[in-house]
């Protein structure tokens, strides 16, 4: 492992030196490619899932395509060197300019998820690759052919390949390249993963971009079209069997509303099914008995550990569940009664994720409650399908993880800033070891820029020119800055 982060890194050299256009043209030749070879992409991305191949083109490989696209379009802009002036800060500082740089890590580990195995850790690659490190990626479970199927499109297109290594699907060969020295991590997985590999990193001071698992909620105004929110629920049950972090499980609606969401949903969902991983179904079967012996009721769906799954939808539940506060990776959703829109921030917060949630109903209502719900990414009158938009940064808070990934702030997630401050002239008073006279300039400046009141701040300037005059009087120093001596 070791000659391969050192391979990686000596070839990030090299590809850290190039224009940023430059190292986009190979993006472009692989978003061609993409889309010339995306039978090939859907085949290894459903290898041993339960999927068909217009889910994975929508899901998987037709965002990828356009995640490529904006990096084209928007990258060298994201990531252009800003220069300003200085500024004209006191004790003569001013006289300069400012520039700040985006620079790459260097070799960046990427640890993917099971569930969107292309997709997914895809994205983070291509952001990686562009803002200009060397990445290594580990896939998640059954994400091993898809994650080497991009790696022939990107070395097809001219990437170098020692800039994209692929490892095997072990926990042990992340660690391995963790102990080998990456730079920094991006990591999609669940909470408890996440607490894993930040305990392998914190010794070593390695930062991180952790997008962790979620528990989503769905916010229903009295405005709402019941009947777009019973189709939106479905469609989120059924997508990916479930298994997507940003699925919704948890659906706040006002009390007069219950009983129609409860019909609608029902007959959304009449005759849906899928496949589920026996243990995700295990534990799913244990939180709904768990919340049915609680009080809750179920309207609909069956769970039966290695078979048939039907999407199960519970009503009468009450945020303190365990099933509420879980990361089920299964079509299993919640409805939770409530007075108004503040109960349902009320309830809502009461569960330690927060990745993404939606909001049904009239948009300026629904817009100024989407500011006050903790998430990371709110979708007024949809669900999920929005967030596959290029341009949509993606991330959590709490158990939900941190940091960014997609959109400009994912590709400036994969930079760290320098900033490079010049000073023009030859006077550097603070050069000088400061006299009482300096002490009381810099107190009347103080006052004069950020005193209270016009009066103060007047007087204050009054009070620093007579400082300043009096000053004057001093003999020069050697480098024509005045001398304490």
């Amino acid at each position: 492992m070791k000659n391969v982060v050192a391979r990686a890194r000596r070839a990030q050299a090299r590809w850290g030196c190039r224009a940023t256009r430059e190292r986009l043209s190979v993006i472009r030749r692989a978003r061609r490619l993409i889309a010339d070879r995306v039978d090939d992409l859907v085949a290894a991305v459903d290898a041993g899932r339960q999927r068909g191949p217009g889910e994975s083109i929508m899901a998987e490989a037709l965002p990828l395509a356009d995640a490529c696209r904006f990096l084209e379009r928007r990258a060298e802009r994201i990531l252009a060197p800003r220069r300003q002036r200085a500024g004209l800060p006191p004790l003569g500082l001013s006289g300069g300019t400012l520039e700040i740089r985006r620079e790459p890590y260097g070799v960046v580990l990427v640890i993917g998820p099971s569930n969107y195995p292309l997709f997914l850790p895809g994205v983070q690659v291509l952001q990686a690759l562009v803002a200009g490190n060397a990445t290594i990626v580990k896939p998640g479970r059954q994400g091993s052919d898809a994650m080497r199927a991009l790696q022939h499109i990107l070395l097809a297109s001219g990437l170098e390949s020692d800039l994209l290594g692929v490892l095997d699907e072990s926990t042990d060969s992340a660690r391995s390249a963790i102990a080998s020295g990456v730079d920094k991590v991006v990591l999609t997985g669940s909470a408890a993963t996440g607490r894993a590999v930040l305990e392998e990193l914190a010794p070593r001071l390695v930062p991180a971009a952790v997008e962790l698992s979620g528990c989503d909620a769905v916010f229903v105004l009295e405005s709402a079209d019941l009947n777009m929110v019973a189709r939106a629920v479905a469609f989120g049950l059924r997508l990916n069997a479930g298994a997507t972090c940003i699925a919704p499980h948890r659906v706040f609606v006002p009390h007069g509303m219950v009983d129609d969401l409860e019909a609608r949903l029902v007959a959304a969902l009449r005759g849906a099914s899928c496949t589920v991983d026996e243990h995700v179904a295990r534990r799913a079967l244990d939180l709904v008995s768990d919340a049915l012996d609680q009080g809750a009721r179920l309207l609909t769906g069956r769970i039966e550990p290695g078979s048939i799954f039907e999407p199960v939808v519970l009503a009468d539940a009450s945020p303190t569940m365990r099933l509420l506060q879980a990361d089920v990776f299964a079509p299993v959703v919640s409805l939770v009664s409530v007075e108004d829109e503040q109960g349902a921030l009320r309830a809502s917060v009461q569960c330690p994720y927060a990745l993404g949630a939606s909001v049904f109903g009239d948009e300026a209502p629904a817009r100024d409650l989407a500011r006050a719900i903790r998430a990371g990414v709110v979708v007024i009158n949809d669900i999920i399908a929005p967030t596959a938009h290029p341009a949509v940064p993606f991330g959590g808070r709490g158990e939900s993880g941190y940091g960014t990934t997609r959109g400009a702030e994912g590709l400036i997630e994969m930079t760290r800033p320098k900033a490079i401050v010049t000073r023009r002239g030859r006077w550097r008073p603070h050069y000088s070891q400061a006299s009482r006279a300096d002490a009381a300039l810099a107190r009347h400046i103080l006052r004069a820029v950020h005193g209270r009141g016009f009066r103060q701040r007047l007087e204050a300037i009054a009070a620093a020119v007579r400082t300043a005059v009096g000053r004057r009087t001093r003999t020069p120093g050697p480098d024509g800055g005045p001398d304490n001596a």
